[in-house]
């Protein structure tokens, strides 16, 4: 049997199928950070934490933050490792634990580029992310095989730059899909 996915999910959206009806993903794009045989880790860059901000990470990590910094939005990046922050960002890449995504896309999860961006001298574009999401050996491939995830290189501007709540859409249509148009095709031959 021929094998046509890519070599790694690595640097890939995810953007999930109407089919996809779990609340934890419905209508998300999810940035793979991580794809090794034993599974893949991701950051899903669409959903917001309705009452947690940058000040009350900061507070509680104690780190001194500038103004700016205090409503910073709080990304709910999966529900796996919920209590784990995560830093999806652009250059720079020199912060301790700082793991490569694409070549200029990266996720860093250690105190000293929250330092730096509670003082306003962190990567010009970044998300703070609270969990992750989280697959095992083959249990990724099986869900893009059973359509519920479409996959697309990671595009920047959609991760940093569209508004969160317009992400999914714009992540389709950038792969020319229109999401009005997607129907869920369960139970028809």
């Amino acid at each position: 049997m021929e094998n046509n996915s890519p070599v790694s999910f690595k640097g890939q959206f995810l953007m999930a199928m109407p089919l996809l009806v779990d609340q934890n993903f419905y209508q998300t794009v999810t940035c793979i950070c991580e794809y090794t045989p034993a599974g893949a880790v991701g950051i899903v860059i669409n959903r917001v934490h309705p009452s947690l901000f940058g000040k009350d990470i900061f507070n509680e990590l104690k780190i001194e933050f500038i103004s700016d910094a205090e409503s910073i939005p709080v990304h709910i990046g999966g529900p796996v490792h919920i209590g784990e922050i995560f830093v999806l960002h652009s250059p720079p890449f020199g912060w301790e634990g700082c793991f490569m995504i694409t070549s200029t896309l990266a996720m860093s999860n250690t105190r000293d580029i929250l330092e730096a961006i509670a003082m306003g001298r962190g990567p010009k574009s970044f998300i703070i992310a609270l969990g992750c999401a989280g697959w095992g050996p083959g249990q990724l491939e099986s869900e893009i095989k059973g359509n519920a995830w479409m996959t697309s290189p990671v595009f920047e501007e959609i991760v940093f730059d569209i508004p969160i709540e317009k992400r999914w859409e714009k992540a389709m249509k950038k792969v020319g899909v229109d999401p009005a148009m997607l129907l869920n095709t369960s139970g028809h031959a």
